[in-house]
């Protein structure tokens, strides 16, 4: 195996600490093609499936890829923006803000990108791009406050993947989740302080999380777990009463049983039980997507409203916000923290001194190899 170096790396260069926020992904744009091969990469990942390999990849490329693509590009139009997909602005706007916050003067060896799962900037070329700077110390922040082996493992797993075809492999620290901290249960509780100040306490709030198959959730993985956690801690923290608020699981796949109740269901039968004013808040997503801006926002609003509900409202995501901005910088700054950001044999003539070294031994060695 060849491994992954810097052919003219430069001695002289200071080492540089990096936080990488990684997110989902999306497609390059709303049309069937790049639509396709988003899906193509994001369900072919066995974290997300766990399904034989070769009956998985019968059905997604002989069903699903060839179905699923138009559909999706019709949702994602609903949702795109004159800057491009939401869930990349807003993440792309959330490092800028933590890395202003991280590093206000411009002046320390410090790097904070975003990165996608699936789709661009894809995770290993970041990876590689700091590594082109000397990256020596490595945060990720997957943007999953819950953690789940389809999602948060994942991330890992392609860290993990990208980093054992290195030569030089920096110091590692990964974030596996952050539901339990108290600066996001707060930030996430004042956005539904600030919608019922608004326009009222409805007569239900719903927390809609992501769903995944509830045979993940027997085998072992934690989401259902911290996802009831989450928001338990936000509705106390919001005041809402415990007979007002409800959770459920959305966007699910397939035919297997996933988490219950589901979104959609819950919000039509709402009406029929007397229920006519609702608010959805969805503390699973970091930013807003195609999954809060579509699925939540305009369907699922629809079925309420046509089911007899009377009034529909979405609590919109974090995303770059200053509460979440402040969260998550603290977030890296702890992480960063246990590194000293220099190291005191370094400081002053020291440092200099120890580039010289580096440099003129970087020299003798071409020499060395002059014919």
């Amino acid at each position: 195996m060849r491994y992954r170096g810097q052919t003219r790396f430069d001695h002289q260069s200071r080492d540089l600490d990096a936080v990488v926020l990684v997110n989902l992904g999306t497609p390059d744009a709303p049309e069937p093609g790049p639509v396709r091969r988003y899906l193509a990469e994001f369900l072919s990942d066995p974290r997300v499936i766990e399904l034989p390999r070769l009956l998985w990849w019968l059905v997604l490329h002989g069903v699903i890829l060839r179905i699923r693509p138009r559909r999706s590009a019709r949702a994602y139009r609903e949702v795109w923006t004159g800057a491009g997909s939401p869930l990349l602005v807003h993440t792309a706007d959330l490092a800028a803000k933590v890395g202003r916050v991280l590093d206000p003067t411009g002046e320390r060896p410090l790097a904070v990108v975003h990165a996608m799962r699936y789709g661009r900037p894809g995770l290993p070329e970041v990876l590689r791009g700091l590594a082109d700077r000397n990256l020596r110390r490595l945060v990720i922040l997957p943007l999953y406050p819950q953690y789940s082996a389809t999602t948060t493992a994942s991330v890992f797993d392609a860290v993990a993947a990208e980093l054992r075809t290195w030569r030089r492999v920096p110091a590692l620290r990964f974030v596996s989740d952050y539901w339990r901290e108290p600066a996001w249960i707060d930030a996430v509780a004042e956005t539904v302080r600030a919608h019922v100040a608004d326009k009222g306490l409805p007569d239900r709030l719903l927390f809609s999380f992501h769903g995944i198959p509830e045979r993940y959730f027997r085998n072992g993985d934690h989401y259902h777990c911290q996802c009831h956690g989450s928001a338990a801690r936000i509705a106390e923290r919001a005041a809402i009463p415990r007979d007002r608020w409800q959770v459920a699981f959305q966007s699910r796949v397939g035919r297997e049983p996933w988490l219950r109740p589901y979104t959609d269901e819950t919000l039509a039968a709402w009406p029929k039980a007397g229920v006519r004013r609702v608010a959805v808040v969805c503390p699973g997503f970091a930013v807003d997507c195609l999954e809060t801006l579509e699925e939540i926002a305009i369907q699922n609003r629809e079925a309420f409203l046509a089911a007899g509900g009377e009034r529909y409202d979405y609590v919109p995501a974090l995303n770059a916000g200053d509460a979440h901005v402040a969260l998550l910088a603290d977030l890296a700054r702890r992480e960063l923290a246990g590194w000293p950001s220099v190291d005191p044999a370094w400081s002053g003539d020291a440092e200099q001194r120890m580039l010289a070294a580096r440099a003129a031994h970087a020299r003798a060695l071409g020499a060395e190899s002059t014919p």
